[in-house]
């Protein structure tokens, strides 16, 4: 008789991340029916909503009073109150303090309340919010450019100042894609069939633990988006570089700031195959740096933490990435290109990589106003 051993990818990821429940896709819905009687009582909406399938979250596309588009968001039954109220607070906030960041705005019920809880069919209680609907093919659907990332950059700056000010118990919650937790995620990484990938991410995340960690606690902290990838950007069909919405707000935390440039500079670091140019992926990524300087100035720390905060990124969505291919079947054909960034990355030295990032910061922080 023969043992079997049984690998069981959720026990890892149990293991490393209590708080691991935020990766199931399993949907909840609710009733059109349902929906559209929430719509009628709550929000004075006479109309059948559409269903939006696809996400965990039910959702409803509907006309607003004012005949402009709308959204009737239906919570998962197993969502974190607290942060799913920090994300509206975070809505709000940002729609006051920059009224032109194109974010969703959240439409009161009749008695003014931002959001509700009601009882779904089933009894259980569903978090209820009616936002304006943003439209605009997503800026993933587009090459990667360096033109396209200096927008990018520049309206992550504004949505750091605009959210500036904001305190929510929500942020301090843990999440799976906290950088600063990063290495709890080390175990996930024997899931990747890639054994240059597991060797780069490992070197990655000993590099986080001993040259930038000790001093995340030092840097600027407020709450951050944690998620500003270019599939969560919608950009201008006529205008493909002007971005027309930013989407995305459930993976928000209170952390460092210079971590949420790491994260969105995740998804522009994209070497063509057998590209052995690292001074291509230095530029992008002091370009970058300096386009949101531009807006929003860095501390000469942040410039010198950028790099290994963004080699601990692409090795976190490894990890991430790994694990979810193997437990939930989702598509892993992208994480060559995280791969191939952090092979990029390696060629360069951390001395090299910060005096590249400050030089191009200092050459615009001189030649134009910031705030430009």
């Amino acid at each position: 008789m023969s043992i079997e051993t049984i690998i069981d990818p959720d026990a890892d990821i149990r293991s490393a991340l209590a708080e691991a429940a935020a990766f199931d896709d399993t949907p909840a819905p609710v009733a059109t029916d349902w929906a559209r009687a929430a719509l009628d009582a709550y929000y004075g909406l006479d109309q059948a909503p559409e269903a939006v399938p696809g996400s965990r979250h039910a959702a409803f596309r509907v006309v607003l009073d004012d005949g402009s588009a709308g959204v009737l968001q239906v919570s998962h039954p197993d969502a974190d109150p607290v942060a799913v109220d920090f994300q509206t607070q975070a809505l709000l906030h940002v729609g006051r303090a920059d009224p032109g960041l194109p974010v969703q705005r959240i439409v009161p019920a009749r008695d003014g309340a931002t959001s509700l809880w009601l009882a779904d069919d089933a009894g259980r209680a569903r978090l209820v919010r009616l936002l304006t609907r943003l439209d605009g093919p997503p800026m993933s659907d587009a090459a990667v450019s360096d033109a396209a990332a200096v927008p990018v950059a520049r309206t992550l700056a504004r949505l750091h100042r605009a959210l500036s000010g904001l305190w929510h118990p929500g942020g301090e919650k843990s999440l799976p894609g906290d950088l600063r937790r990063a290495d709890r995620l080390r175990p996930l990484l024997g899931l990747l069939p890639d054994d240059d990938g597991q060797a780069l991410a490992h070197a990655a995340l000993d590099d986080f633990e001993r040259r930038a960690r000790a001093l995340l606690p030092a840097l600027r902290q407020q709450p951050i988006h944690n998620g500003l990838t270019r599939d969560r950007l919608l950009a201008d069909p006529a205008a493909p570089g002007r971005i027309v919405g930013i989407l995305g707000f459930d993976r928000m935390v209170e952390a460092p700031l210079v971590a949420d440039l790491a994260v969105a500079l995740s998804d522009w670091i994209d070497p063509a195959p057998g590209d052995d140019d690292a001074t291509r992926t230095l530029a992008r990524i002091a370009g970058f740096a300096a386009a949101y300087h531009a807006v929003a100035p860095l501390q000469d720390i942040e410039m010198m933490l950028l790099p290994d905060l963004l080699r601990t990124r692409l090795a976190m969505d490894l990890a991430i990435g790994g694990w979810r291919a193997t437990r939930q079947g989702v598509d892993a054909s992208w994480l060559h290109r995280r791969v191939a960034g952090l092979q990029a990355l390696g060629r360069l030295s951390h001395q090299q990589a910060h005096e590249s990032i400050a030089a191009a910061c200092n050459a615009v922080h001189r030649s134009e106003p910031v705030g430009a």
